[in-house]
Protein backbone atom coordinates (compact mmCIF):
# COMPACT_ATOMS: atom_id res chain seq x y z
CA UNK A 1 0.00 0.00 0.00
CA UNK A 2 0.72 3.23 -0.97
CA UNK A 3 0.33 6.24 1.38
CA UNK A 4 0.13 9.94 -0.13
CA UNK A 5 -3.52 10.98 0.07
CA UNK A 6 -5.15 13.50 2.55
CA UNK A 7 -5.95 10.71 4.83
CA UNK A 8 -2.39 8.67 4.82
CA UNK A 9 -3.64 5.81 2.89
CA UNK A 10 -3.97 4.82 -0.90
CA UNK A 11 -4.84 1.28 -2.00
CA UNK A 12 -3.97 0.93 -5.84
CA UNK A 13 -4.84 -2.19 -6.00
CA UNK A 14 -8.44 -1.27 -4.69
CA UNK A 15 -8.77 1.26 -7.67
CA UNK A 16 -7.67 -1.34 -9.87
CA UNK A 17 -10.08 -3.50 -9.18
CA UNK A 18 -12.86 -0.65 -8.68
CA UNK A 19 -12.15 0.56 -12.33
CA UNK A 20 -11.92 -3.24 -13.60
CA UNK A 21 -15.54 -3.92 -11.78
CA UNK A 22 -16.63 -0.85 -14.19
CA UNK A 23 -16.09 -2.57 -17.39
CA UNK A 24 -15.93 1.04 -18.64
CA UNK A 25 -12.04 1.02 -19.12
CA UNK A 26 -10.18 4.06 -19.72
CA UNK A 27 -12.37 5.37 -22.24
CA UNK A 28 -15.15 5.36 -19.20
CA UNK A 29 -13.20 7.53 -17.17
CA UNK A 30 -13.11 9.97 -20.02
CA UNK A 31 -16.14 9.84 -20.89
CA UNK A 32 -17.56 10.53 -17.24
CA UNK A 33 -15.35 13.61 -17.71
CA UNK A 34 -11.70 12.66 -16.09
CA UNK A 35 -9.78 15.67 -16.51
CA UNK A 36 -7.06 14.41 -14.45
CA UNK A 37 -4.97 11.46 -15.15
CA UNK A 38 -5.77 8.99 -11.88
CA UNK A 39 -3.62 8.00 -9.62
CA UNK A 40 -3.37 4.55 -10.39
CA UNK A 41 -1.48 5.12 -14.01
CA UNK A 42 0.88 6.64 -12.46
CA UNK A 43 3.94 4.62 -11.39
CA UNK A 44 6.54 6.86 -9.91
CA UNK A 45 9.25 3.57 -9.05
CA UNK A 46 9.15 3.08 -12.59
CA UNK A 47 10.77 6.16 -13.50
CA UNK A 48 13.23 5.77 -16.50
CA UNK A 49 16.30 7.64 -17.17
CA UNK A 50 15.99 8.65 -20.93
CA UNK A 51 19.15 10.99 -21.34
CA UNK A 52 20.37 6.80 -20.46
CA UNK A 53 23.13 5.91 -23.06
CA UNK A 54 21.84 2.87 -23.11
CA UNK A 55 18.51 4.34 -24.61
CA UNK A 56 17.85 6.77 -27.52
CA UNK A 57 14.33 7.35 -29.64
CA UNK A 58 16.07 7.36 -32.96
CA UNK A 59 17.36 3.53 -32.05
CA UNK A 60 13.50 1.96 -30.93
CA UNK A 61 11.56 0.30 -33.17
CA UNK A 62 8.75 -1.85 -32.94
CA UNK A 63 9.00 -5.84 -33.39
CA UNK A 64 7.97 -6.47 -36.78
CA UNK A 65 6.81 -10.26 -37.59
CA UNK A 66 6.67 -10.93 -41.08
CA UNK A 67 4.58 -13.66 -41.80
CA UNK A 68 5.39 -14.23 -45.99
CA UNK A 69 7.62 -17.48 -45.14
CA UNK A 70 4.89 -19.10 -42.77
CA UNK A 71 4.02 -21.66 -45.67
CA UNK A 72 7.36 -21.95 -46.99
CA UNK A 73 8.89 -25.79 -45.81
CA UNK A 74 11.78 -25.19 -43.46
CA UNK A 75 12.33 -24.02 -39.98
CA UNK A 76 10.43 -20.50 -40.79
CA UNK A 77 7.31 -21.81 -38.43
CA UNK A 78 9.84 -22.16 -35.75
CA UNK A 79 11.73 -19.03 -36.51
CA UNK A 80 8.51 -17.59 -36.62
CA UNK A 81 7.31 -18.66 -33.40
CA UNK A 82 9.64 -17.82 -31.68
CA UNK A 83 9.82 -13.72 -32.94
CA UNK A 84 6.23 -13.63 -31.32
CA UNK A 85 7.28 -14.95 -28.57
CA UNK A 86 10.23 -12.60 -28.28
CA UNK A 87 8.57 -9.78 -29.06
CA UNK A 88 5.60 -10.32 -26.75
CA UNK A 89 7.73 -10.97 -23.70
CA UNK A 90 10.19 -8.03 -24.31
CA UNK A 91 7.73 -5.56 -25.85
CA UNK A 92 4.29 -6.57 -25.17
CA UNK A 93 3.39 -5.89 -28.96
CA UNK A 94 4.03 -6.13 -32.53
CA UNK A 95 3.13 -5.73 -36.19
CA UNK A 96 2.67 -8.66 -38.50
CA UNK A 97 3.05 -8.26 -42.00
CA UNK A 98 2.15 -10.41 -45.15
CA UNK A 99 -0.68 -12.23 -43.20
CA UNK A 100 -3.01 -12.20 -46.18
CA UNK A 101 -6.09 -11.38 -44.52
CA UNK A 102 -8.08 -8.46 -46.39
CA UNK A 103 -7.91 -5.10 -45.60
CA UNK A 104 -11.75 -5.12 -45.89
CA UNK A 105 -11.56 -7.67 -43.38
CA UNK A 106 -9.20 -5.84 -41.16
CA UNK A 107 -11.60 -2.44 -41.20
CA UNK A 108 -14.70 -4.57 -40.08
CA UNK A 109 -12.84 -5.97 -37.31
CA UNK A 110 -11.54 -2.70 -36.48
CA UNK A 111 -15.03 -0.99 -36.80
CA UNK A 112 -16.37 -3.32 -34.71
CA UNK A 113 -14.20 -2.60 -31.95
CA UNK A 114 -14.96 0.90 -32.26
CA UNK A 115 -18.86 0.08 -31.86
CA UNK A 116 -18.23 -2.16 -28.96
CA UNK A 117 -16.38 0.89 -26.83
CA UNK A 118 -18.78 3.46 -28.12
CA UNK A 119 -21.88 1.52 -26.13
CA UNK A 120 -23.18 2.59 -22.70
CA UNK A 121 -21.12 0.92 -20.24
CA UNK A 122 -24.33 -1.31 -18.97
CA UNK A 123 -24.07 -2.62 -22.44
CA UNK A 124 -21.16 -3.39 -22.80
CA UNK A 125 -21.51 -5.28 -19.26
Amino acid sequence: MEADHEDGSYDRNKELKLLDETKAGVKGLVDAGLTKLPKIFVHDNHKVNISSSSFSATNVSIPVIDLESLHEEGNSRHEIIQKVKDAGEKWGFFQVVNRDIPPCVLDEMLDGVRRFHEQDAEVKK
